[in-house]
């Protein structure tokens, strides 16, 4: 209450008003702690929950991501210990020229001077460079287009995490068929075992013309996803 012009001053009644003053304050004061305490609090366990989704995330994909096949490499190259393992005479040579091949898919013989960078590809790529990676003791497996997504995904859940070309092709003699240098095997399904043992010899062999040469390097075919 405001003293009136002239009359005494209620020294009790400033007090009081004084006091009401400081008493709202700090009511406000303490309502705005125990906001911000609350929204803290949101913030911290919102934070905490989205750091779990994260590494439920994270786990889920590591453990669904598919993992390369683990082979020794180094094999001789010997399609005796294989039931149905082609073997061929192939020469090599480089050439600038398209090359009509004795195999299909092509196992060997003269090819592009630029080899193709190994990894998975999506659209077929072309034969000359391929061959050329053989010759650097890399694998090629090929598969027919109009083969199922669950067998091909089966297939790449075998393939090494190198020197390994993974693509499609036209007018195969098989639904897949694995070549290296001058060796063949021709499979119905990515579950036959001889895939396996077909690698275990045959990947980075020592026995092809140019023995630990790099399948990287050079040029991407189009179609390459990984």
């Amino acid at each position: 209450m405001t003293p009136q012009p002239g009359s005494p001053v209620n020294k009790a009644s400033i007090k009081e008003e004084r006091a009401a003053k400081r008493a709202k304050k700090l009511e406000e004061y303490h309502r705005q702690q125990k906001r911000g305490k609350r929204n803290r609090l949101i913030a911290i366990i919102g934070g905490a929950a989205a750091v779990v989704v994260i590494i439920a995330l994270i786990a889920t994909a590591f453990v669904l991501a598919p993992k390369a096949a683990n082979y020794a490499g180094g094999g001789a190259g010997d399609a005796s210990t294989i039931d149905g393992v082609e073997t061929f005479t192939n020469t090599a040579g480089h050439v600038e020229t398209d090359v009509t091949y004795e195999q299909t898919p092509p196992a060997g013989g003269e090819h592009n001077p630029a080899w193709l960078n190994c990894g998975v590809y999506e659209q077929p790529v072309p034969d000359e460079n391929a061959v050329h990676s053989l010759e650097h003791g890399a694998l090629w497996v090929t598969y027919n287009p109009s083969i199922a997504d669950a067998e091909l995904d089966a297939l790449k859940a075998l393939l090494p995490s190198s020197y390994v070309v993974l693509s499609p092709h036209d007018d195969l003699p098989a639904p897949i068929v694995l070549s290296g240098w001058n060796a063949q095997l021709q499979v119905d399904s990515a579950d036959d075992p001889r895939i396996a043992e077909f690698f275990t010899e045959f990947w980075k062999s020592t026995s092809v013309p140019e023995d630990g040469a790099p399948c990287s390097g050079a040029i991407d075919a189009p179609g390459k996803v990984s």
